[in-house]
């Protein structure tokens, strides 16, 4: 499986004030994350930098100060721009992983073998991140926490999860 160099961060949704400044959704786990980058792209191959100046969080989004963006007019046209990152710019914690990069993992359960599907999603819950299991064969989804008693390997190179489901927990409905 290859992975994307530069990930999807979050998009421009408005304009702030007069100066040139950009509301930004965040698409990552933490506003603060998105504020840590000096430069992002506006585009999915990094063909087009764009420097930032500086970066506020208000209210879940981030308030974004572009360099060669100066007034109101030129940040309006950016509404609507998605923001790439550079994978190359930020070193994870080990056991950490950015999503796009489990998006399509194959599950595989640790004591039987049996394949449960590939992961489509990743929810985020608050105590811990909830995976989603499509398993086509069956058109059944199955959900699973990511934790340690459950997640026992993830090998991105590979393109697999393995997993021991907690006893219940993908019995029918």
């Amino acid at each position: 499986m290859g992975q994307k160099r530069y990930l999807e961060i979050g998009k421009i949704t408005n304009v702030h004030g007069l100066a040139g400044e950009v509301k930004v959704y965040p698409w990552c786990d933490d506003a603060a994350f998105l504020c840590s980058f000096d430069v992002l792209y506006t585009d999915r191959d990094g063909k087009h930098p764009v420097t930032v100046e500086r970066a506020r969080i208000q209210q879940n989004m981030v308030i974004m100060k572009l360099a060669d963006v100066a007034s109101r007019e030129a940040a309006e046209k950016l509404r609507g721009t998605i923001l790439y990152m550079d994978r190359e710019d930020v070193e994870l914690k080990e056991d950490c992983y950015f999503v796009q990069d489990l998006i399509g993992l194959e599950v595989i359960d640790a004591d039987t073998g049996r394949v449960w599907g590939r992961i489509r999603d990743v929810m985020q819950t608050g105590a811990n991140d909830v995976y989603s299991i499509w398993n086509a064969q069956e058109q059944r989804e199955y959900l699973a926490p990511a934790i340690p008693d459950v997640v026992l390997e993830t090998n991105i190179e590979a393109g697999t999860m393995t997993i021991r489901p907690l006893e219940g927990l993908f019995d029918a409905d």
